[in-house]
């Protein structure tokens, strides 16, 4: 049986790099990217690394040394992230045969079938592809397990010298970098577990990986006793090509500017709901319960009085038509609205999901009447993803004076043809 053998590989500062590629000037300048409504930072170039900006800093903390050190900020784009991620891992799998997308910027590929003395030529082959096709930097970490392929990958980053490329197969490479790593770089160990695991004297990931997997087991989980296992080259995490189905949807925003009045939370929420619908299209799914959510801000400088309050509802019938779920969201919205408070944030989360027709109604209820043709929300959702213009409901408003603030926000580079980059 052929030994497995995974690469991670993990696109460096992306929302960053992102912003970066449609602007050649800002190549060395320090970019960090702001969360919703401008809040605080939740991306940083290596530049801005270096001036040493954390992390969930927010942004007013680094008023004076965004004048001082000319540090560009940006909105984030999650449009343009989206559609670069989508570029990024298309390429991937033309160079793998299995490849597991873990997140926006993250990908496991099979590299099973490669001679282990090509894996990290492999691996600086991928980098230069992802480098030459999307303009992205990545980092490449080779390892029998996906564990180790993490670790891998972190060294990559951590160390110049390795270039972007660390090749974990041989077991005397592997426990070389547990050694050097504090048991809370380990993928899946937080800081409580780490706290636990110090308390018994495993401080290293070399010690973890070291200590008995029937021990662990009984002193935490099979979860942690899996970690072991992995640490020491056995894999017991198998790639998933196919992502799990979501059990729920939520779409929520935090609002650029309080809101008083009831009709501009309707708008909010019925924006919320069209997106909630999409995104079930997207995911092939039909949702039954729908929920509705309102908060005040619970860090409200003026001691205003906090109020938050959810409602939900059930369809007859399963469904993935957004005008279905509108006129169901007006209706939980007036049961929790109150008058008198200044609303910070809102959403909506679709529930209790069923495959497309496999729903069996009831012979004793009768038949919900609902929009059962998909037409017109296939091609609303096909225009809107066209890049020529947006198709909406009514009810999601005009203005949209409620929505979150994006005072840096850059063009939509890739998903708009009236904001494509103009070469001169």
């Amino acid at each position: 049986m052929k030994a497995t053998c995974f690469a991670l590989v993990d696109c460096n500062n992306f929302y960053a790099s992102c912003e970066k590629l449609f602007r050649p000037d800002l190549a060395h300048r320090p970019v960090v990217v702001l969360s919703n409504n401008d809040g605080c930072v939740v991306a940083r170039s290596k530049e801005a690394k270096a001036l040493g900006i954390k992390m969930g800093v927010p942004l007013f903390q680094i008023n004076e040394l965004i004048k001082q050190h000319r540090i560009v900020t940006f909105s984030s784009n999650y449009a343009l992230y989206a559609d670069m991620s989508a570029r990024v891992m298309t390429t991937l799998e033309l160079m793998a045969p299995a490849v597991e997308v873990y997140s926006i910027d993250e990908a496991f590929l099979d590299l099973s079938l490669l001679p282990h003395t090509e894996l990290t030529q492999y691996g600086q082959f991928i980098r230069q592809r992802i480098a030459q096709w999307q303009g992205i930097s990545v980092c490449v970490g080779i390892a029998p397990s996906k564990t180790l392929a993490k670790l891998a990958n972190h060294a990559a980053k951590t160390w110049p010298k390795t270039q972007g490329v660390v090749d974990l197969t041989a077991v005397t490479r592997q426990r070389k970098l547990l050694a050097l790593l504090p048991v809370g770089e380990v993928w899946g160990i937080g800081r409580k577990l780490s706290i636990r695991l110090q308390a018994l004297g495993i401080h290293t990931a070399l010690q973890l990986a070291d200590a008995n997997p029937s021990f662990i087991r009984q002193q935490f989980s099979v979860v942690v006793e899996r970690t072991v296992r992995e640490l020491n080259g056995e894999s017991c995490i198998p790639l998933e090509e196919q992502p799990p189905t979501k059990k729920e949807i939520v779409s929520s925003r935090s609002f650029g500017e309080r809101i008083t009045a009831q009709p501009l939370l309707q708008e909010a929420i019925a924006e919320y709901v069209a997106r909630a619908c999409q995104k079930l299209r997207k995911e092939r799914q039909h949702a039954r319960q729908l929920t509705v959510f309102l908060r005040t801000s619970p860090f409200s400088k003026s001691q205003e009085p906090y109020y938050a309050n959810s409602a939900n509802a059930t369809l007859g019938a399963p469904s993935a038509d957004t005008r279905d779920f509108l006129p169901l969201a007006n209706r939980l919205l007036q049961q929790i609205w109150r008058d008198g408070y200044r609303y910070a944030k809102a959403g909506v989360m679709l529930s209790d999901f069923y495959d497309e027709g496999v729903y069996q109604p009831s012979l004793f209820e009768p038949t919900a009447s609902y929009h059962a043709d998909p037409s017109l929300m296939q091609t609303l959702d096909r225009y809107n993803q066209s890049g020529k213009g947006k198709i909406w409901f009514a009810s999601q408003g005009v203005k949209q004076s409620w929505a979150m603030k994006r005072q840096h926000l850059s063009p939509a580079y890739t998903t708009n043809w009236l904001q494509l980059p103009v070469v001169s």
